[in-house]
């Protein structure tokens, strides 16, 4: 009776999840998907190659239709990527056909395999470059609509038995600074704080007039983040203060393409610390989200309004470029690290290394998947 209780709980869960829930990440993977498999589309057809098959989702195919220079333009049914297959390519994963070899002269100028390295290479990476543009043309329309609002950062609760007070930081005080970095909003402390792993920082203030730097220790706290997930990560122990002013920069046409391409640098950045850490082990595994973990935020992001959905899926356009171009056999990295070693060798890696390469960016990538998914699970009540 417990068993179809829980299991009659996650149904009413999931139907109630389901309507902005499913509709919010759809809408955002199919569209982060075709913007990607968009930059290596037409940065193949550029350079005059055949494009056999345009696919947004794996697997068995929903719809679809071929244009008139012989692609087919599909649907499939699992909604957690997609592919580009070039004409010489064996699989969706653009390994090579081993048949390729036997093709006339006319045909090889069609395949994407016998085009020069530094044009396979420009494929591979069109489609993370297409997200970093998404994103930055998503900034680009919030920023010149909604201008840029900043919290000032004045403090004005510090935890008791925090690191803050033990490094005697006081309400009042206006950080200025954290390891040098210029502090200009209070939601610049958590990113900064909980980059640092937990290694002490240097921390710029301004009290009644006068500069201090104090040494601040973070440690680390299980706090429930934006979306509702519990997180242990890095704290110091400080509220912004009701008091403070907020700051809306307006900008014009220009400053808002720089702030944007700023904001998509400030995603990378600390996204590469963040792995960093991971790999080095100062960050926990736990922080890693898969496609259910991305879908509840989705739903809780799009329940505050269109503006901020429309931020998330930048910051996630620019999550999935960034980890295309790890050098992890599989993914656009992937190819780009084969074809930096042919570019160095004088000719192509082996077909031997290749699929070797390949099986393991496979495990590694699935691996990581259920990893990922495992977390979800274990960190939300899956729905």
């Amino acid at each position: 009776m417990g068993l179809f209780q829980h299991l009659f709980g996650i149904g009413q869960d999931f139907a109630g999840w389901a309507p902005l829930g499913l509709s919010a990440f759809l809408f955002y993977i199919t569209l982060v998907v075709f913007i990607h498999e968009m930059g290596h589309f037409l940065m193949a057809r550029a350079f005059g190659a055949q494009v056999d098959v345009f696919s947004v989702g794996f697997g068995p195919e929903i719809f679809g239709f071929n244009d008139k220079r012989g692609t087919r333009w599909k649907l499939s049914w699992i909604p957690v990527g997609g592919y580009v297959k070039f004409a010489g390519d064996a699989d969706a994963a653009s390994t090579p056909d081993r048949a390729a070899v036997q093709a006339t002269e006319a045909e090889r100028t069609r395949m994407m395999v016998f085009r020069p390295v530094h044009q396979r290479a420009l494929v591979a990476a069109a489609g993370p470059l297409a997200n970093f543009a998404l994103a930055i043309l998503l900034f680009w329309g919030l920023f010149l609509y909604a201008g840029k609002s900043e919290l000032a950062p004045v403090i004005g609760h510090v935890g008791k038995g925090s690191a803050a007070e033990a490094a005697g930081i006081r309400p009042g005080d206006r950080v200025t600074s954290i390891d040098g970095t210029a502090i200009t909003s209070f939601d610049q402390l958590p990113e900064i704080i909980r980059s640092s792993s937990g290694e002490t920082l240097t921390v710029g203030l301004m009290r009644g007039g006068k500069g201090l730097a104090l040494q601040v220790a973070p440690r680390k706290e299980r706090i429930r983040n934006e979306v509702g997930e519990m997180m242990e990560v890095p704290v110091i122990g400080v509220q912004p203060s009701a008091d403070a002013a907020i700051i809306t920069t307006r900008y014009n046409v220009f400053q808002a393409f720089g702030a944007a391409c700023g904001r998509t640098w400030d995603i990378v950045r600390l996204s590469l610390t963040g792995i960093g850490q991971l790999i080095t082990g100062r960050a926990s595994l736990d922080q890693l989200h898969g496609p259910v973990g991305i879908a509840q935020i989705t739903r809780k992001v799009a329940l505050w309004g269109i503006l901020p959905f429309i931020s998330l899926i930048a910051v996630l356009s620019v999550s999935i470029g960034l980890i295309n171009l790890f050098p992890i056999p599989l993914l656009d990295g992937g190819h780009l690290l084969y074809y930096a070693c042919e570019a160095v060798l004088g000719r192509p890696l082996g077909e031997r290394v290749q699929d070797v390469g390949f099986r393991f960016g496979l495990v590694l990538v699935l691996g990581l998947m259920l990893l990922a998914t495992w977390n979800d699970i274990a960190r939300l009540n899956l729905f």
